[in-house]
Order: C-alpha cells, then structure tokens, then sequence
C-alpha cells in the first residue's frame, strides 16, 4: 500500500518499523503491516501538498499490508491512490482483482479492503493522493480499474508519470500558488487517464468537473471568510482561473460570488454576536474576525439582512441566555450550538 505522510528519518529511529505502522495507522488510515525486516526496517517517506490532490514519495523494506472492512470503518479519508511503482514490485489485490505492478500505475480505493505486498527487495513508490468526489468519472467505473497494472510507458500514462517526476523534482522550489495550480493539472491529467483507461474520450464529463471546482471554491471561501482581501479576483487567481470562469461557475446558483461571501460573513458574525462567551468584545471586532473592515458598511448590511441592528440582535440574544427570576442558572449556550439563520441576503444580487 501506500503512505502518503510528512517526511521523517525513520531510520534514524529505535523500534522504527512500529514508528512507521502507527505513524501510517494514525496519519493516513488504518491497516495492519507487517516485515520480516522489523530489525532493520528502512523508510523514507516525503510529502507535497497541492491543495487539489497530494503526492508523495514511498520508500521502504519490504512489507506486507492488509486493510479489512473493520479498518475502513475504523477511518477513511475517502481517497483514491493513484501510485507509480518506480522500484520494486508490488502485488495488490482489491475488490476481486490483483495484479503485479513493477514501473506501471495502480490504482486502489481506500473505502475497500485491500492487501499489497512488496516482492524481492525494497519497493518505491510515486503515490497521488486524490479525493474520491475530485474525480470526475462515474464510481462504477472506476471500480473497473482498482488493483490493475496500468501502463505508464505510452500515452497519457507516460505523460502523467513525467508530470509527477517532474514535480516532485521542482515542485519544493515553487511558491504555494504555483504548487495549487500545479496540484490542478496533476488531477486533470489524472483523471483523463483514468477516462482514456475506461474508454471513454480521454476527458472527464465537463458538467461534473464544473461542480468539483464549485466545491473546491466554496471550501475556499470558508476557510478564509476573516481575509477582508477575499474578493471574487483573489478567489479566480488562487484557482487559476478567469474571472468570467468564476462568474459562469456561480451562473446558476442561488447567489452571486460576491453575495454569498457577504451572506457567509454576516451569519457567522450573527452567530457570534449570540454568543454569551463572546458578550465582552466589541461589535466591530467581531465583525473584522469576519472579514468587515467597515463598521458602517456591516451595521447597514445586518440591518438589511435581519431587519435589526448588530447591537438590538446582541441585547436580544444575551438576554434570551439569562435565566428567568428565580430560576437557577442554566450556563451560557456555547457559540457553536446557537442556530444560525440561512435567508441573509436572500436572492441573487
């Protein structure tokens, strides 16, 4: 199998084949390995993050590996590992097919069991680490390909494999914009590989490809909804992409880019102005956490998208918390488990 975790000098480590087990069990997901080589158990393991996917770099001794259906209940990050075996030979059964795979691609799926072994001596592996939603192709499909020895000498495959050595041979002397852009290409070239190894045009369906970079933003626009900087350019840059590509992306959603990031901002600062635990800091301070820099600009818009003003939603929240006269106190309701409002600028605008 493969192991895609941070880089480590495990050979420099006492009792480094258990180290290795449950670093693996731990940071990628559960499995059960096993060596006849626990005495002198070499790894090398790096890793590279490009947003989209990951790829990482897998040299070890020789192992033997076992992912059953009670270790996929146990954690599964949902993944599809598409692995270039560039020393070595590994053997990998999964979902009733099993192959021998030495300089090819194989593909395993982490939500199924599955059993790999490394033949002869010590096995190194390119591995790309994909979300299975990412890709583009029908699941039922892809099943097809799980545990086969793919081709990586000619055609897309050979393209695909150049590509991710050329990566891992550059790619740490990128910036992190370049390495997001680069993590793009390396799923786009992925997928039309596995659609070429289907059959099918060589492309993924454009609708469902459309629907994953809409995803892929909408995780982007959460996670950085405090920069007062995100603005519909900065979100086209970050993802390589035109501004009339984001505004098409957003064609037949219910709000424009710019609405629902000023939707998104308004309601968790709603949520945190309820918040007993938040009551001693200022309005404007929880507005900038979200990305206001004006504190007129969010007094008129939460007026507008809940007919109250910041400071009248506060005094009516924190006094809902309190408890009646006579009553004994209940504690304050944490911020995350008071109810946020979903009609904050309702309609595209």
């Amino acid at each position: 199998m493969e192991f895609p975790v941070a880089s480590d000098p495990v050979g420099a480590r006492e009792n480094r084949f258990d180290w290795f087990c449950e670093t693996v069990s731990t940071d990628v997901m559960p499995i059960a390995l096993s060596t006849r080589h626990a005495a002198d158990f070499r790894a090398s393991i790096t890793d590279l993050d490009l947003d989209a996917v990951r790829l990482s770099v897998v040299a070890c001794s020789p192992v033997l590996s076992r992912r059953t259906s009670a270790h996929v209940r146990r954690g599964d990050p949902e993944h599809l590992q598409l692995a270039l075996v560039t020393q070595g030979s590994l053997r990998i059964s999964q979902r009733r097919n099993e192959s021998v795979v030495a300089g090819g691609l194989v593909l395993t799926d982490t939500s199924r069991p599955s059993e790999g072994a490394c033949i002869g001596g010590q096995i190194e592996s390119v591995v790309l680490q994909i979300p299975r939603q990412a890709v583009a192709l029908r699941p039922d499909h892809v099943d097809r390909l799980l545990a086969q020895n793919l081709a990586a000498d000619t055609g897309s495959g050979r393209i695909l494999a150049d590509f991710l050595r050329t990566l891992l041979s550059h790619g740490p002397a990128c910036r992190s914009e370049e390495l997001r852009g680069m993590g793009s290409v390396a799923l786009d070239l992925a997928t039309a590989f596995l659609a070429r190894q289907l059959g099918d045009a060589g492309q993924a369906p454009g609708e469902a490809r459309a629907r994953e970079t809409l995803q892929r933003i909408h995780r982007f626009i959460e996670n950085n909804l405090g920069d007062p900087g995100l603005t519909p350019r900065m979100i086209a840059d970050r993802h390589n992409m035109s501004l009339r590509r984001l505004y098409t992306l957003f064609g037949d959603q219910p709000l424009t880019v710019a609405a629902h990031i000023r939707q998104s901002r308004l309601e968790r600062a709603h949520t945190d102005l309820a918040c007993g635990e938040l009551s001693g800091q200022p309005v404007q301070a929880i507005a900038a956490r979200w990305g206001f820099s004006s504190a007129t600009g969010f007094s008129r818009g939460f007026r507008e998208a809940y007919g109250i003003t910041p400071t009248e939603h506060r005094a009516l929240s924190l006094s809902a918390l309190r408890p009646a006269k006579g009553t004994a106190p209940t504690g304050e309701t944490s911020c995350s488990s008071l109810p946020t409002r979903r009609d904050a600028g309702a309609g595209r605008q």
